[in-house]
């Protein structure tokens, strides 16, 4: 692992842990570090979850960190998008298409592959499942055709050797989440959920919304 990657680990750790100060304790708005109105205030602030404690503990399970570097040579971040980041199939496609077009450039620059993603996010949503990692399913909740990153969506799951399913495909019954198959109900472990907070419940969000009702 290379300082690039060393210290944009050390940065998705650091966002987790203030995540979870300000969903937990909240000892940074007390201690005045962040200025809680700053918090209270911000649109995708989810006071709804106070006091609720992912599974491991995880807040930040895919985060998409926008990285420059400047005339000095200095690597640089712009943002880090912690809420549901998107893009990376297309990534994927291209460096797929430019490693089949432009052999040479990349033979003679040792351009990292990333074909390995998809594997990569597989074996992290399954270190979450409750059943352990080998038994787990995981399903990929999708807003529908309709949404802008849908074709991620297919990708994604695609890649991953998982379902692809909306709010409709899944029904709960005593706190455990069911996708509907053509040969019964199927248990699911992990939802890698494509679908914004607003959209997601009726009853806390958007109660015009009901892409991710059913779940």
């Amino acid at each position: 692992m290379g300082p690039i990657e060393a210290g944009l680990k050390q940065r998705v750790r650091a966002l987790n842990r203030l995540l979870e100060d300000l969903y937990g304790e909240q000892r940074a708005l007390r201690d005045g570090v962040v200025p809680a109105e700053l918090v209270h205030r911000g649109r995708d602030y989810r006071p709804e979850i106070v006091g609720i404690r992912p599974p491991l503990g995880i807040y930040v399970h895919v985060a998409g960190i926008d990285v420059v570097r400047d005339a000095d040579g200095r690597h640089l971040v712009l943002e880090d998008n912690l809420r549901t980041p998107s893009g990376v199939s297309y990534m994927i496609e291209n460096r797929i298409i430019e490693r089949r077009t432009m052999p040479e450039f990349f033979a003679r620059y040792r351009v990292r592959r990333v074909e390995h993603y998809p594997a990569l996010l597989l074996q992290a949503l399954r270190e979450l499942s409750p059943r352990g990692k080998h038994d787990a399913t995981v399903v990929l909740l999708t807003p529908g055709i309709h949404n802008s990153a849908y074709f991620e969506h297919t990708f994604l799951a695609r890649e991953m050797g998982i379902e692809l399913a909306e709010g409709r495909d899944l029904v709960c019954s005593n706190d455990v989440v069911y996708l509907k198959t053509t040969h019964g109900l199927e248990r699911v472990d992990v939802l890698y959920r494509r679908i914004d907070d607003d959209y997601l419940d009726p009853l806390c969000f958007r109660p015009d919304s009901s892409l991710g009702s059913r779940a």
